[in-house]
């Protein structure tokens, strides 16, 4: 699978003109100031390209899930605030989306000029996906950069819907996305890519089906942990204590490891674990080889983490996505923080797959190290599924 081809900023005329910039500052806050402005870093070589081409911009982005109602815990301002910080410049905030006074405000924006609009998803309409809202929030703008990886999977107002009204054009930090994430499954690449592993974790089965059935085709190894190695292990008939199972998904993850073994994958389990008899942060941890009644893994075991270190170190290319226990306590986090570590010295290309496992490297300081971090978990598992999104296709049908 190539990377999708989508117009770009080169094929948009944007000097002088509103530059309608959907981003995604769904950022983590600490009161009013931003905690984490990894994804408004992210957006800056977006947004200095356009005001280098004297573009004036009109940002507009979601925050959390207030559900279509005004909520002050979820307002946009303190992501403005850092955004100004960061540009070094004054930054317009306008305290709707939509309207008479936001239009006003962003035709008297200057060449290079930076207006922040307030979140997206204070008006219902923007998750229902409604026309009526999304002709206005277009209103804001003469042309429209969709910039937003990781709500690109979403059918929202103003991700399918303000390309019917404008000219259109993927930012450059979705096209770096989709060239990372691409490569993973472009059937010219194999050879480059061989000896090619994943590495899969987190909580739930059924959240990682669909990417493991199309990952499946091009792996060589297939690493699992986290809460849902559990599930596979139930699968195999193994001890598996108190840990968290998807009893529903048994039968499937059985399926799928006769897939992988079957199209030539090697797939790889936990061999111990680090255990608990309750799910705290303060539980007494112990490393076991068999899970006894009452115990719950909470992590992968060092024997498991050395064989796995061992494997990845002769790999070519790699992707992670989802945690290998319980990371954001210490007594659990060994595995994923080795993991980390691991990739991190490596040779090989490393594409992390954005979401709890983008959250554990910045805490463990390993962000840079890696060769990609995408900025969105659902979006990028979703489009290694289906090799497309509904925003790619909403700015191809423009």
């Amino acid at each position: 699978m190539a990377p999708a081809t989508v117009p770009t900023l080169d094929d948009l005329e944007v000097r002088r003109k509103r530059v309608l910039l959907r981003v995604d500052f769904n950022v983590p806050l600490d009161g009013e100031s931003v905690a984490d402005d990894t994804r408004i870093r992210a957006a800056l070589p977006t947004i200095r390209t356009l005001q280098e081409r004297e573009a004036k911009l009109v940002i507009a982005t979601h925050l959390g899930r207030p559900k279509g109602k005004v909520d002050p815990s979820y307002s946009v301002i303190p992501a403005a605030a850092r955004l100004a910080e960061l540009l070094d410049t004054e930054v317009v905030f306008a305290h709707s989306t939509v309207g008479d006074e936001v239009t006003q405000l962003a035709n008297e924006l200057p060449p290079g000029g930076v207006m922040v609009l307030e979140n997206l998803r204070f008006d219902p309409g923007e998750t229902a996906g409604d026309p009526a809202f999304a002709k206005a929030l277009a209103a804001n703008g003469e042309v429209f950069v969709n910039d937003a990886f990781g709500a690109m999977h979403r059918s929202h107002a103003s991700i399918t819907g303000v390309p019917e009204h404008l000219p259109c054009a993927a930012g450059p930090l979705v096209q770096r996305e989709l060239e990372a994430l691409g490569a993973l499954l472009d059937p010219q690449q194999r050879l480059q890519r061989a000896p090619f592993a994943a590495i899969l974790g987190g909580a739930k089965v059924s959240d990682k089906i669909g990417v493991i059935e199309a990952l499946s085709r091009h792996l060589d190894h297939l690493f699992v942990g986290g809460a849902m190695a559990y599930t596979f292990l139930a699968a195999q008939d193994e001890p598996v204590g108190a840990s968290r199972v998807e009893a529903d998904k048994v039968e499937l993850a059985g399926t799928l490891l006769e897939k992988c073994r079957a199209r030539g994958v090697h797939v790889h389990l936990p061999q111990d674990h680090v255990v608990a008899t309750e799910f705290s942060e303060h539980a007494e941890p112990s490393t076991v080889a068999t899970l006894a009644d009452g115990q719950m893994g909470l992590d992968i075991g060092p024997d498991t983490l050395r064989a796995w270190t061992e494997v990845l170190s002769s790999c070519r290319t790699v992707f992670w996505n989802g945690p290998m226990g319980v990371f954001e306590w210490d007594s659990f986090s060994g595995g994923t923080r080795g993991v980390a570590e691991s990739l991190a010295t490596a040779s090989a290309k490393t594409i992390v797959g954005g979401g709890d496992s983008a959250a554990a490297l910045a805490r463990f300081g390993l962000s840079d190290a890696m060769d990609h971090v995408s900025t969105g978990g659902g979006a990028s598992l979703e489009y290694l599924e289906q090799g497309d999104l509904v925003g790619l296709q909403a700015l191809r049908r423009s």
